[in-house]
């Protein structure tokens, strides 16, 4: 275990996190609810570091990031446990584990480093997921794949506190944020955490000048409600994310929620329409290949951009960040 940062001592070998909104009391030898963060002897630590049970190398679009390095590579980490305990998690038998419970493997921040840089890669993804709870490896990390000149990306739920990430914010360049729903409620239902954390750490991401993209699962008779989706497009543009790409993305039975069907193609194409309306540039469908809805078009002449052919691309058209047709700013990170 190392010691783990943002706590402070309560009283006599009791610890407060102060990581994630949730805040966690831990008297001596309790562990988070993200299973992850213990309390040794009145100090903090964590269980998640240099310990990932997943490591690959994945495409930059599957992360999901449509707007940075298209058709790049990013070797992905992440550890077990979260801070979230999602009705639907699609990888619940690594997130709601204690690392300390699964197989995993030995691999330091200088290895996670060094092995991007021997496959001739240039991003390092930190998801799977959530990369909050295993915060400390990822900051690590982060700082040193910035010394070596790679890109750092986090996919994440963004329940987070406003210190730790603006401490991590200069070393991180891009980010998805997987915005659940815009339904308190909902939120603490399905999810079982509250909506306004993740709100504030979209604004900080953007005054911290991280480069932002959104995804919203699309679960019928929970986050199908148009008139919520409304809302939520409309916050996004009011506080200046209408250039951010805006995933909506399909939802499967799967864990707690196998009552569930899957999101009607019909129902994605309507929220599409909505945030379309609301003003939002770039808005995708996801867990549909072989649509239209996957391409990035010039939200100014329409001609189509980036082809996409499930998480492969093809035929980039923008050059210096602009449309090569009508020379339009495309908000993204397109590289040289």
């Amino acid at each position: 275990m190392n010691r783990a940062k943002y706590y402070t001592n309560k009283e006599a070998e009791v610890v407060q996190c102060h990581l994630c909104p949730m805040a966690c009391v831990l008297e001596n030898g309790e562990v988070g609810d993200c299973l992850v963060r213990v309390n040794k002897d009145g100090e903090l630590y964590t269980k998640a570091y240099g310990n990932p049970v997943a490591a690959h190398v994945d495409p930059i679009e599957k992360k999901p990031l449509f707007h940075f390095y298209p058709g790049a590579k990013a070797f992905s980490i992440g550890t077990a446990g979260c801070n979230l305990h999602c009705l639907n998690c699609q990888n619940a038998e690594i997130s709601q584990c204690s690392p300390d419970r699964i197989r995993n493997i030995s691999l330091s921040p200088k290895e996670v480093v060094d092995t991007t840089l021997d496959y001739n890669g240039h991003i390092i993804a930190y998801t799977y997921t959530e990369p909050t709870v295993f915060y400390e490896y990822m900051y690590d990390t982060s700082v040193l794949a910035h010394e070596s000149g790679l890109k750092n990306v986090m996919i994440t739920a963004g329940y987070i506190n406003p210190k730790p990430l603006r401490d991590l914010a200069p070393y991180m360049d891009a980010a998805n944020i997987d915005l659940k729903s815009f339904d308190e409620d909902i939120y603490r239902k399905i999810n079982k955490v509250e909506l306004k954390p993740v709100l504030k750490t979209l604004k900080v991401l953007k005054e911290e000048g991280v480069w932002v993209e959104i995804t919203n699962l699309v679960i019928p008779g929970w986050t199908d409600n148009m008139e919520t989706i409304q809302k939520m497009c409309d916050w996004l543009v009011a506080n200046g994310f209408e250039d951010a790409p805006l995933h909506f993305s399909r939802f499967h039975p799967t864990y707690k929620l196998m009552d569930a069907p899957p999101t009607p193609f019909k129902t994605l194409k309507q929220a599409k329409q909505v945030a379309l309306d609301a003003g939002i540039k770039h808005v995708f469908i996801g867990n549909v290949p072989g649509t239209e809805d996957e391409h990035t078009f010039c939200p100014e002449c329409g001609k189509k951009l980036i082809n996409r052919h499930g998480f492969g691309t093809s035929g980039i058209n923008i050059t210096n960040g602009k449309c090569d047709y009508c020379g339009a700013e495309i908000s993204g990170m397109w590289g040289e």
